[in-house]
């Protein structure tokens, strides 16, 4: 399908989904997030991992604010619960791994959709800025929620009142983000990384995110009982007995994501 604001590929088992407003450094219009969930939603049921990536120098600057320049009729909360809660919540309840290739500026709700997904890698140009102090906002798109898991609030609280950019290699050094790499292999290191997990078990790759999803509100008997549980499917998959096999055999597994 074509798309006006985005572009996507389906090739061996990998999504890739590039934002494509270069000009605008991506941000996210009303277009863009509807186009975006329309390509996520195929993805998360086609793909068996996912890269999100933006084109020209910004991964995604945040809300496009010309969408905002009418105040008398905007509506903050209606677009938060109907446009983005929707999009984060296919990233985060994907079956595939979602990896997001931070190319460039991450900022507003364009950082917290990078931190939405599975794995974040950047580019060591790439700044993650939580920008919503500066026009009178909090930070939302589930940026309250994952910053301090991620980096403790202390730092939380820091990116959020003084809005610095930080740039990636200190986000890798904090834990924000998976790992920065050198910009020009990026888009490299990206798609190796999306082919590895798209070749991955693919079943005990949706269970796993389950587990991490669950243990962020489960005591530790709760997440012993899940844990448990989800073993237990995995242990009922093709994968698993392939892995085993080829375990045994001293050979690549080959799984079928089943």
């Amino acid at each position: 399908m074509a798309y006006d604001t985005i572009r996507m590929t389906l090739e061996d088992g990998l999504g890739t989904i590039t934002l494509a407003r270069p000009d605008k450094m991506n941000s996210l219009n009303s277009v863009m997030r509807r186009e975006l969930l329309e390509a996520l939603g195929q993805a998360t049921q086609e793909a068996r991992a996912i890269v999100l990536t933006g084109e020209g120098r910004g991964f995604c600057a945040g809300q496009d604010l010309g969408d905002a320049s009418d105040f008398e009729s905007l509506d903050l909360e209606r677009t938060l619960r109907e446009e983005y809660e929707p999009l984060l919540q296919l990233i985060t309840d994907s079956p595939a791994p979602v990896i997001a290739a931070v190319n460039g500026v991450a900022a507003g709700a364009g950082c917290n959709l990078a931190l939405a997904a599975d794995v974040v890698i950047a580019a060591r140009s790439a700044t993650f800025t939580q920008a919503f102090a500066r026009i009178g906002l909090i930070p939302d798109a589930g940026g309250t929620f994952w910053l301090p898991r991620l980096v403790g609030r202390a730092r939380a609280m820091a990116m959020c009142l003084f809005t610095d950019a930080i740039p990636a290699e200190t986000a890798a050094e904090w834990g924000l983000i998976w790992q920065a790499v050198d910009d020009e292999a990026l888009p490299a290191r990206a798609q190796e990384m999306g082919r590895r997990l798209a070749n991955g078990p693919s079943v005990a790759f949706r269970l796993l995110k389950e587990a991490m999803k669950g243990a962020a509100s489960n005591d530790f008997e709760a997440q012993l009982a899940l844990e448990a549980k989800l073993q237990g499917e995995a242990g009922k998959s093709r994968d698993f007995r392939e892995g085993v096999l080829a375990f045994i055999q001293k050979r690549p597994a080959k799984f079928e994501g089943r």
